[in-house]
């Protein structure tokens, strides 16, 4: 599942402002957050609410630990009901899934996903513990190639239904249609293999 995303874009003040149609309010120290080509599981990054009518970011850490003390990074969300969660988008302008090598390769092959009508999109999450997890469904048709499940992506103007559970939670959280997600091989890099 997804352990690795990126948010490299700039300006993202304005475009939450815009996209969430609610006024933006850096809480601590979000406001020093630049851009990154590589996020981690455990790793600190900004993540959004929607708070007394404002959009607050903070810069919250990944992964709660499990009760086997295993990080949860990723949190199945069929089988759950989220309307009294704390509920968080995570901003992203891409993310990472791994397959098998490639022949002559010891490491897995990472591919990475964008929303090419979206190029800051958001991940469902949900906090606990002071911490957050992106929620995951069955894989749509982009992604079923490479994994059996997804993370829950939203375009940059469906964040806000999150945020406030406007459309039932079952339309919100699945997979996106076809072709709204482009995956490109980035590692081995392409013209290693072609």
């Amino acid at each position: 599942m997804c352990n690795l995303y990126s948010l490299e874009t700039g300006d993202l003040f304005s475009l939450w402002q815009k996209v969430l149609r609610l006024p933006v309010v850096w809480e601590g120290q979000a406001s020093n957050f630049e851009p990154r080509p590589e996020i981690k599981m455990t790793e600190t990054a900004p993540i959004v609410r929607h708070v007394a009518g404002q959009a607050v970011v903070s810069m919250t850490p990944w992964a709660w630990r499990g009760p086997t003390g295993k990080p949860v990074f990723n949190y199945v969300s069929e089988r759950h009901d989220f309307s009294r969660s704390d509920r968080v988008l995570i901003p992203a302008d891409g993310f990472y899934e791994f397959t098998d090598a490639q022949p002559g390769q010891k490491r897995k092959t990472r591919w990475k996903f964008t929303m090419p009508g979206s190029p800051v999109f958001w991940i469902a999450g949900i906090v606990k513990q002071g911490r957050w997890t992106m929620l995951t469904t069955a894989p749509g048709p982009d992604i079923a190639p490479y994994h059996d499940r997804q993370i829950v992506v939203l375009a940059a103007d469906q964040g806000r239904d999150w945020l406030d559970l406007s459309r039932p939670q079952a339309e919100i959280l699945r997979a996106a249609p076809a072709g709204t997600l482009a995956v490109a091989r980035d590692f081995p890099p392409p013209d290693l293999f072609g």
